[in-house]
């Protein structure tokens, strides 16, 4: 599993965002996170499609939380920002899918690892929050 940039800019966003009580513009962000305004848009755009904010228009808008911190998971961030289900490995989602067992899951001798290891990925970004991180 591949945590890019749009994952790491998500998170940082959220944790501003979290800790102000009004909307926080675009320019605003990307000025004080140094990053580029249109990334940053479409990440935040994403997050908000998503639910995880609310967005406001007009000159005093931007973005808000559209949930408490505590509960928006680390897997509902990483997710959001990357498009994509969490995952080990491309087979890690069922053995069927592993190329060692020529597909047929029971001959796979790598898959039950990996689905072991997916698994405590899994739970440990489903109850890690945004509260926890910023906490930390």
């Amino acid at each position: 599993m591949l945590l890019t940039k749009a994952s790491e800019y998500a998170l940082l966003s959220l944790i501003i965002i979290a800790q102000k009580n009004a909307p926080q513009d675009v320019d605003t962000l990307s000025t004080q996170l140094g990053l580029s305004k249109s990334f940053l848009a479409k990440i935040l755009q994403s997050l908000a499609k998503d639910a995880i904010l609310s967005s406001f228009k007009g000159a005093h808008g931007g973005f808000m939380l559209a949930k408490k911190p505590e509960e928006i998971t680390l897997k509902m961030i990483v997710e959001c920002a990357e498009k994509k289900q969490t995952m080990v490995f491309e087979c890690a989602p069922s053995a069927q899918k592993c190329p060692g067992g020529g597909g047929k899951g029971s001959n796979c001798r790598v898959w039950p690892i990996l689905n072991k290891l997916q698994l405590k990925i899994d739970s440990f970004l489903d109850t890690m929050t945004l509260k926890d991180i910023i906490e930390h």
